[in-house]
């Protein structure tokens, strides 16, 4: 299989600008400034490119929204606020190949007319701060960032801008908010952020795993890309594997690789010699996988949909057969209660709830309604009733959990307490 984002990962001082240059990096600059915006984003269109950060929309056409009328100011904003419990692979491509996601930036901003674009980072990443300010100042002394980029007429600055560490800016509109000052409220859509996004211009934002595969696709063309991977699912995907593997890491693998291979011959197999009880594929805000599901399902959207989960941002951790699973959701509600932003109602009151009532089934103490009324509080807050979608993300590994593992939450009700000890 032909690595597209770690590549590079194992060269020594790939970070620096003189080592990323002599692997490749920028080397798509002169390419694009030879082609209009509109054939960039043909392009993409055609590489079958779809977004990386979780939703999985198609990036050349996401591009495409932008008013063709536009007199305003253009933005792009890189997501950087990886948050979502599980998933680590943005910062793997920060840390090791920083030069890749700038060069992305250059040419998603060429694309769309956007002369400001801001890298929204995780406010706890540190490490990544540094390594990409050290990266950005780099790209500026040699000319790639600036006034008349390589002398084509094309202005761009990049500016990166500390997250205050709230899960809920990974939502693009509550990352605007913030990014604009206010508290990371998300918005009502529409207008959708192409339409009226920071500071109510034009804007477009990707995940930091999405542009950095576009230098790829510009250097080697939107039909090589769409080669790989399955015929909706193009391209490599970049996996977060943790939980109880043998060998966790971050791993880029073909789409469409089975999750039975996955764990067989990536990841060395479940520790201890035990058995797979559940696979979440996508990251925490998705349904799990039994062993059986897990088994015959493959790594791609539409695979990942068709088995009631998702491959989300690839948050991809195991559970072996010791593993509690009334425990599991309790950890699990309780992020989602705390990150909830309060500006809904059903959403900032039933995350509570939910909480409360997988911590009381978990501790001995809960009751036969309680599986019911656990549904009937997820059923109030999904399909619309906020905001965002924050809400359908606590909720459907709640209603996962249950339809998969209810045996053992009526097990926790009728013993009075965890079996798993």
């Amino acid at each position: 299989m032909e690595l597209i984002l770690s590549k590079n990962w194992h060269v020594p001082d790939q970070r620096k600008l003189s080592v990323a240059e002599k692997n490749g990096a920028y080397s798509s600059l002169k390419k694009i400034f030879g082609m209009t915006p509109l054939q960039v984003i043909e392009e993409v269109k055609a590489s079958g490119l779809r977004g990386r950060g979780g939703a999985g929309f198609a990036t050349g056409m996401k591009w495409g929204f932008i008013p063709k009328d536009n007199k305003k100011p253009v933005y792009l904003i890189n997501n950087f606020d990886e948050s979502e419990p599980g998933t680590f692979k943005d910062r793997m491509i920060a840390e090791k190949d920083p030069h890749m996601i700038i060069e992305g930036m250059i040419i998603a901003s060429y694309a769309i007319g956007a002369h400001t674009s801001y890298i929204y980072i995780r406010g706890e990443y540190h490490r990544p701060w540094e390594i990409l300010e050290e990266a950005l100042k780099e790209a500026y002394a040699k000319g790639y960032l600036g006034k008349n980029i390589l002398g084509s007429g094309f202005d761009l600055d990049i500016f990166q801008h500390r997250g205050a560490g709230a899960y809920i800016c990974g939502e693009e509109t509550a990352l605007l908010s913030s990014l604009e000052g206010g508290r990371g409220y998300p918005r009502i859509k529409p207008p959708f952020p192409a339409i009226a996004g920071a500071w109510a211009c034009p804007t477009i934002v990707n995940n930091v795993e999405t542009l950095s595969n576009i230098p790829y696709i510009i250097n080697n063309g939107g039909a090589a890309f769409k080669k790989i991977g399955t015929e909706k699912s193009a391209g490599t995907k970049l996996m977060s594997a943790s939980g109880h593997i043998n060998k966790p890491g971050v791993y880029e693998v073909e789409m469409g690789l089975p999750i039975r291979t996955f764990i067989e011959e990536h990841l060395g197999g479940v520790w201890k010699g035990r058995k797979v009880k559940g696979v979440v594929p996508g990251g925490s805000s998705f349904a799990p996988l039994t062993n059986d599901e897990a088994m015959r399902t493959n790594l791609d959207f539409e695979s990942c949909a068709a088995a009631g989960t998702s491959l989300g941002s690839g948050g991809f951790y195991v559970m072996d057969d010791t593993t509690c699973m009334v425990r599991l959701l309790q950890f699990t509600t309780k992020f989602y209660a705390h990150e909830s932003c309060g500006q809904c109602t059903p959403c900032r009151e039933g995350s509570g709830w939910i909480f409360k009532i997988a911590r009381r089934i978990e501790s001995g103490n809960g009751r036969e309604r309680d599986l019911n009324l656990l549904e009937d509080v997820c059923s109030n807050v999904v399909n619309g009733r906020t905001i965002c979608v924050f809400a359908d993300a606590m909720a459907m590994p709640v209603q996962g959990f249950l339809k998969k593992f209810r045996n053992e939450f009526e097990e926790h009700i009728r013993l009075g307490k965890c079996p798993h000890g």
